[in-house]
């Protein structure tokens, strides 16, 4: 009995002998899959951060372009409008210049100015209606 208590003494200390090269190997062997992972998530990290980047950066560009866009066409609105109203201001002034002040249509558009700042702007509203 006591040579197999000698021989498992020696086992028991051969294992505790070889145990902490195991952890040793096993702690150098996880330092650098750490250290790869790390580094495998800080490039990926970067990589999506200049991918949000570069959606953030062609969403502005995107928006700035529909913001001139829609300026352009208000412009191009007002434009329009006051080509309008210089048409219907000649066709006023046409009209005014041939409407006998003495005539039922003169009389009757002598009453409707009155309630204008001056006959042309009441001649471009009533011509405006008229269409």
């Amino acid at each position: 009995m006591d040579s197999l208590d000698k021989l498992l003494a020696e086992l028991k200390a051969e294992y505790e002998e070889h145990k902490p090269q195991q952890h040793q190997l096993k702690a150098n062997f996880i330092k650098p899959v750490n250290k790869l992972q790390a580094k495998s998530e800080f490039l990926i990290d970067n990589l999506l951060a200049e991918v949000k980047a570069d959606f953030e950066e062609k969403d502005f560009a995107e928006k700035l372009q529909r913001q001139q866009e829609l300026e352009q066409e208000r412009i191009k609105q007002e434009q329009l409008q006051a080509k309008k109203l210089e048409e219907l201001k000649k066709q006023a002034k046409d009209w005014l210049a041939k409407l006998d002040p003495l005539s039922l249509e003169g009389l009757w558009f002598e009453k409707f100015a009155e309630g204008y700042p001056s006959k042309l702007e009441a001649a471009i509203e009533y011509l405006q209606n008229s269409e």
